[in-house]
């Protein structure tokens, strides 16, 4: 089984020819309404990949939060922990995306910020060394947290996907089975600026050192960089023309939990996910984006 602990939101998205400056209004063209959420977009990321999914969330008593749960279900999410909160609406993201893919976001958590630890502490009852725990930090810290230290207790793999990024907490990390910061990300949590392959090295370095007991650290187009105890490695993506690049990081982390389910070595496993992200951005949305199983060929 794959634990998901995460956000939902309603991704409201506008396509332009470029982003805007500070105080600038773009006119742009296509807008699309899609479910997004990274917690979200990672779960149905990965069942659409293969995996046993179940999704513990925090979704409003509104018409996005009644969307949101049927989507899941859908996808064969299992919803047992798909919560409701009455004091707070669903979260919502509005997106900008340029005619290059790239984008520019901003959040309103919602229902996602009243995401406890008690809710993550019951949805993790049942797991067990068998599983994966997947989480990322559009959650209350102290929620992840607890689903980090839940999850370690029972012996599951744990993957923290540390987006948005913000500084944690230094006892997480020698729970953490594998960590996934973008450049950016890896920067904050490292202190050293990530602008080439020596410092990217050098990142990973300094998060092994805080206990992580594997890295990946994501590049986009270019790829990503794993890192372990024993090895090294530089994993090429696919070249794809790329639509737009809101979720791939949550495509590449559901890849991943489902590739660390199926046992397949960590290498593999990077290049099933650095496929699997290389599909979704040539595709418009986030859960709308993701690939399927049967899309993923592995030579």
């Amino acid at each position: 089984m794959i634990y998901v602990v995460g956000s939902s939101n309603t991704d409201m998205v506008v396509k332009s020819e470029r982003l805007p400056a500070m105080g600038e209004t773009v006119i742009g063209g296509d807008f699309l309404m899609t479910p997004g959420g990274k917690g979200a977009n990672q779960a149905v990321a990965a069942a659409r990949l293969g995996g046993n999914v179940t999704f513990i969330c925090k979704v409003g008593n509104d018409l996005f939060g009644t969307q949101a749960m049927q989507q899941f279900r859908r996808e064969q999410i299992h919803t047992d922990f798909v919560l409701t909160d009455d004091t707070a609406p669903s979260g919502v993201a509005l997106i900008n995306v340029d005619q290059n893919g790239q984008n520019c976001i901003t959040v309103a958590p919602g229902a996602n910020n009243q995401l406890t630890p008690a809710d993550a502490e019951l949805g993790l009852t049942a797991i067990s060394a068998e599983d994966i725990l997947l989480v990322q930090l559009e959650i209350p810290l102290e929620t992840v947290e607890t689903a980090i230290a839940a999850a370690h207790q029972k012996g599951a793999k744990i993957i923290l996907n540390p987006a948005p990024a913000q500084n944690l907490p230094a006892a997480i990390y020698p729970d953490i089975y594998l960590i996934t910061p973008n450049e950016t990300e890896a920067e904050l949590l490292t202190g050293i600026p990530v602008s080439d392959p020596a410092s990217i090295e050098q990142a990973a370095e300094i998060l092994l050192g805080k206990g992580c007991n594997n890295v990946i650290i994501t590049l986009g187009r270019k790829g990503a960089y794993l890192r372990t105890a024993e090895s090294s490695a530089w994993i090429a993506s696919p070249e794809v023309n790329a639509m737009d690049t809101t979720a791939a990081g949550d495509c590449f982390n559901g890849a991943i939990a489902v590739a660390l389910s199926e046992n397949m070595p960590l290498s593999n496993a990077v290049k099933f996910a650095t496929r699997a992200a290389a599909i979704s951005v040539t595709r418009m949305g986030a859960q709308s984006a993701m690939p399927y199983r049967n899309e993923i060929a592995l030579n």
